[in-house]
């Protein structure tokens, strides 16, 4: 077998004992009546990611060398969406927002002395972090341009003074990467989350099931910070957010269209057992069109990410791809997912089942990392300006 056979074989095999470990284990784990406590969800995430830790589950993009899985973007579809078929896969396997897209990021801007600070207990789950960029109105949402927090430099450091919202994970973090504007332009700062003037003014309840370290809000004040706390170069922080965020989007279409390939899964499942008419469901043709539907959806879905994965393996540009392909995803796992809770009826919306949840988790993908407006708008923008062909 040659070196790439044995690499992929070895790759198949990993991914046989992920899909074991989330059907045999995580799925199971999941109590839907405490979706929404936070602490048990973090109890309930915590045995698993020892677990998964034990049994040689790393971070999907982190090197080998340092505790990870080393995997290509396009090996991280797969992964990732068996990891996205259970609402606590991707808390346990390193892989879920905001950590997987702060450390990719974090990983090609850190200095070896920050790495060290930050980087290597982040690696490790030791501490946790959130991408603190967006404001309340009138401050940065879709229009990266809005961005109101400020720096000035304070003797060697900096003094960070801003409002913060929608924050995900902000509750649980131990830092932020803060965006905010200096003289330059908006630029990066790592902040540890018990500096003295940075609050956590209150957690921002959400449709979401299952989400650990729910949306925060956040003040800084005062908050003073050493030169060591700039990431990368001054005034680049939107190129910095840019290149967090295209990976961001990818991360998400991975595993919602794992999330909402169960949802179709059970659906079925429901539609072959359950009569109508003196039927089965899977034999009235309304329903069988909705499956097809959703089995057309995810098929599209799972060609579009990885073809943009194999752009980013191969060093392309995946701006435009990308944008394309988050929309796309977000609206075709909702649409497979509202399909899904139509199929079980009564059930469907109910808790005794995690269809209306999976829905629920799923919904938001159309405004998180740019909203499906805001994709189409820059979508035609570069089509028009570039003369691309469709």
């Amino acid at each position: 077998m040659s070196g790439a056979g044995r690499e992929a074989a070895s790759f198949d095999a990993l991914v046989e004992r992920l899909r074991q470990f989330i059907d045999d284990e995580v799925i199971p784990a999941e109590d839907l009546g405490t979706a929404h406590d936070a602490q048990a969800v973090e109890r309930a995430a915590a045995q698993l990611r020892a677990r998964a830790q034990a049994l040689g589950f790393g971070a999907p993009r982190t090197a080998v060398a340092e505790g990870g899985l080393g995997l290509s973007w396009e090996q991280c579809c797969i992964w990732l969406e068996e990891a996205g078929r259970s609402f606590l896969g991707p808390l346990a396997l390193q892989c879920a927002p905001p950590g997987q897209p702060d450390l990719a990021a974090l990983e090609q801007l850190l200095t070896p002395a920050q790495q060290a600070r930050w980087l290597a207990p982040l690696r490790a789950g030791r501490l946790r972090s959130c991408f603190a960029m967006t404001e309340p109105a009138p401050g940065v949402g879709s229009d990266p341009r809005m961005l109101r927090s400020t720096a000035v430099r304070d003797g060697e450091g900096w003094r960070l003074d801003g409002h913060k919202w929608f924050i995900t994970g902000a509750e649980a973090a131990d830092v932020a990467i803060v965006v905010a504007r200096t003289e330059a332009g908006p630029s990066w700062f790592m902040v540890d989350t018990t500096t003295p003037g940075f609050e956590r003014v209150r957690a921002i309840r959400t449709i979401e099931p299952f989400a650990l370290g729910g949306h925060g809000e956040i003040r800084l004040e005062g908050c003073r910070v050493g030169p060591d706390a700039l990431i990368g170069e001054e005034g680049q922080g939107l190129a910095y957010a840019q290149l967090r965020l295209e990976g961001a989007r990818l991360f998400h279409c991975m595993r919602f269209i794992g999330l909402a390939s169960r949802a179709m899964a059970m659906a079925q499942d429901h539609a072959a057992t359950r009569e109508s008419q003196g039927v089965p469901l899977a034999e009235h043709q309304m329903v069988q069109a909705h499956v097809a539907d959703a089995h057309i959806d995810l098929y599209a879905a799972r060609l579009m990410t990885r073809e943009v994965a194999r752009d980013l393996d191969a060093g392309r540009s995946i701006r435009h791809s990308s944008s394309m392909a988050k929309v796309f995803v977000s609206e075709a796992v909702c649409r497979v997912a509202d399909s899904a809770v139509q199929i079980t009826g009564a059930l469907g919306v109910s808790e005794d089942l995690p269809l209306s949840m999976i829905l629920r988790m799923v919904r938001p993908f159309r405004i998180y990392d740019g909203a499906s407006e805001v994709h189409r708008a820059a979508i035609a923008r570069r089509a028009f300006t570039r003369r691309l062909r469709p």
